[in-house]
């Protein structure tokens, strides 16, 4: 399965892209779309971002996209216009087919490093063992969407009655999994 994780933000979007099979991932691409250097233009920026992303997504065909759920900002304007850039995000995926997937930042970091409470060196340093890179500048801020697509490879998708809204039992949710999954499951 190739899965393209991004990470939105208004000046700086970064994307990875990663194939998944069982338990093994390996690193198709990744890199930021950064804006703020190329106008100052708050409209125009998004539709950079969009167009930008629309090419990656054309260009690595991912069969699922994931994002990370927006969850606080410092400010009103930095969460209106992270809204904004998620919303183009969304809207590339959608214009390719596909719903993206969403996870907590707890999620992330627990799925990558077996804590929800990592740090982001914690973080950058597991996918980039896990994933076998060579720092590069664009690297850091690729980080995050490479860690969102590593937890969709290792969730993959949530449950689901979560996307609903509804409410699923832990024994239900793990029957789904060992269906959907049979590969990842150990038999005794």
């Amino acid at each position: 399965m190739r899965i393209l994780g991004i990470d939105p933000g208004s000046v700086i979007c970064g994307y990875g892209v990663i194939d998944a099979e069982g338990s093994s991932m390996k690193l198709v691409e990744y890199g930021v779309i950064a804006v703020k250097r190329r106008t100052s233009n708050f409209p125009e920026r998004l539709v950079e971002i969009h167009d930008r992303l629309a090419a990656v997504i054309a260009r690595t065909s991912p069969d699922v996209c994931s994002m990370e759920k927006v969850f606080y900002a410092k400010n009103v304007l930095s969460i209106v216009q992270l809204s904004h850039a998620r919303g183009v995000a969304m809207l590339a995926c959608a214009q390719a087919g596909h719903e993206p997937q969403e996870y907590t930042p707890m999620q992330v970091k627990r799925s990558v490093t077996g804590r929800g409470a990592a740090s982001k060196d914690q973080v950058q340093h597991m996918v980039r063992a896990i994933l076998s890179i060579d720092e590069t500048p664009e690297f850091f801020d690729a980080t995050d969407a490479l860690s969102v697509a590593i937890c969709h490879a290792v969730n993959l998708g949530p449950p689901p009655a979560a996307n609903r809204g509804g409410k699923v039992s832990k024994r239900t949710a793990w029957k789904v999994y060992v269906e959907k999954n049979p590969n990842r499951v150990k038999k005794r």
